[in-house]
């Protein structure tokens, strides 16, 4: 036994035997160990009823038996949040933000694909991906499909979240959730936690990432580490001109569009109407007196009146020019994206590139850099199982660029915003530092029409934008 004095064994010498955490008996329920947890309703419910485990036990080890940590992971949700949320919950797991099918068949199809996925979860693997659809797959798996409800996120402040349901309702800070609150309405934080970098949603807030190489990050803080909310530092650009009148992202996207995919995609005149449309169906969140349409914001809670579109130029171009044409003040154009798949123990050239939007990269190249440890090996999780393989994916730019807009002629004739979004080059370096492929491009151009969330004033020259794409060409003139 310890002496009451000093601590020191007593003369008798026996020995102290020290209890590990799992030996230690504690007062049975979950409370016991977890005091700070608090519930709320309508989710005040039992511990064991999300997480699973024994709530009786009074030791660690068998209280965690069976424990489920992320019970609103995919592969848990139906059986823990579709014990209320039955029909929600089925047709969450086939949403666009579950499957992420459209962007994972746009780069297959770029790269050569016949058949669509039905999503990220049936994208092959390839232990030695060899040939360039097989680089595609292995670029998706490990370089592109990180911000999925299948993954807590990157590691970065405000990236980390919650899996599965808890992406969108669970509200984390520094990487843990705040509570165990379950947000009924997600805010724009959840939002942003996969929409930053150089992603629609970001633009809504006005950002836009710096390049990689460390002469464009600044400002130059110090060469030591220092926190970067979302990976890379931005541009703070003019935000989009719906925040500025505080509104929130679900004011436009609403639930179930998100969740379910059972709604079209919001558009400007859905809610911004020409007069005279007065009898068509509006949003759940906008209500109509007299001719007036106004909207209630989930972000402020102010009632906000909705401009309808009287200007001529809607009744003249409406048809034929897409809205952000016109009131877009800004979009992403980074043109030529280069993926670099490498198994080779060089990393020198990176020196100036350690920062890539990526935690996994970026720890990988400062330690073999810095550190002076053993290097760690060229290898890269799969961003979908958290398997490890050979070869990691190095990213870059050609430029970015914000200033210049792509406008173009879309496919059904109308006049619209472009961006790069598919003017990918792929290569790839073996162990040997041997190339297997140098820069090799996919299908066409790359360009793709998309909706800049920075909207704002047309602007007296707004015909500018589009007036040599008119068919038959019509002179500009002032409105």
């Amino acid at each position: 036994m310890l002496c009451g004095c000093c601590g020191d064994e007593a003369a008798t010498g026996e020995k102290t035997v020290e209890k590990t955490a799992a030996d230690t008996v504690r007062q049975k329920g979950c409370a016991g160990c977890h005091p700070d947890v608090s519930l709320v309703p309508p989710h005040d419910l039992a511990c064991e009823v999300c997480h699973r485990g024994d709530p009786e036990a009074d030791r660690e080890e068998s209280a965690h038996a069976g424990l489920i940590a992320r019970p609103a992971h995919p592969d848990h949700m139906g059986d823990t949040c579709g014990s209320c949320h039955e029909d929600l919950s089925r047709q969450c797991a086939g949403s666009l933000h579950f499957t992420l099918r459209n962007e994972v068949n746009l780069v297959r199809g770029h790269f050569g694909a016949d058949e669509p996925l039905p999503g990220l979860l049936e994208i092959p693997v390839h232990d030695e991906p060899t040939g360039i659809l097989a680089m595609a797959d292995d670029m998706l798996r490990r370089r592109c499909l990180r911000c999925h409800v299948y993954s807590p996120g990157d590691d970065y402040p405000l990236t980390r979240r919650g899996t599965g349901c808890a992406a969108c309702h669970m509200a984390f800070a520094e990487g843990r959730p705040r509570s165990h609150q379950l947000l009924a309405r997600p805010t724009d934080q959840q939002c942003l936690s996969c929409h930053y970098g150089n992603v629609v949603g970001a633009d809504y807030y006005g950002r836009y990432e710096h390049d990689y190489n460390w002469e464009y990050r600044t400002p130059y803080v110090t060469r030591e580490p220092y926190p970067r909310a979302y990976g890379v530092e931005y541009h703070d650009l003019a935000p989009d001109i719906h925040l500025q009148r505080g509104l929130a992202c679900i004011d436009c996207h609403r639930g179930r569009q998100l969740m379910t995919g059972g709604q079209a995609a919001p558009t400007c005149t859905t809610c911004h109407r020409m007069p005279g449309n007065e009898d068509e169906a509006l949003p759940d969140n906008v209500v109509r007196a007299d001719t007036t349409l106004t909207l209630t914001s989930a972000g402020d809670g102010k009632t906000h009146v909705i401009p309808p579109r009287t200007h001529p130029a809607h009744a003249e171009y409406g048809s034929k020019v897409a809205c952000q044409v016109c009131h877009a003040q800004w979009a992403f154009n980074d043109s030529t994206t280069h993926l670099l798949y490498s198994e080779s123990e060089i990393y020198w050239d990176w020196e100036r590139l350690t920062v890539q939007g990526s935690f996994e990269i970026e720890r990988f190249l400062e330690h073999n850099l810095n550190s002076d440890e053993d290097e760690l090996p060229p290898m890269m999780r799969d961003g979908i199982t958290s398997a490890m393989r050979p070869g990691v994916w190095y990213q870059g730019f050609t430029q970015r660029r914000w200033e210049d807009m792509l406008i173009r002629r879309d496919s059904d004739g109308v006049i619209k915003v472009f961006r790069p979004v598919l003017d990918l080059r792929l290569s790839a370096i073996n162990s040997e530092d041997t190339v297997l492929l140098d820069s090799v491009a996919g299908k066409g151009s790359g360009l793709l029409p998309y909706t800049p969330h920075t909207t704002g004033p047309a602007g007296l020259f707004y015909r500018n934008r589009f007036a040599g794409l008119l068919e038959p060409f019509s002179p500009v003139s002032a409105p």
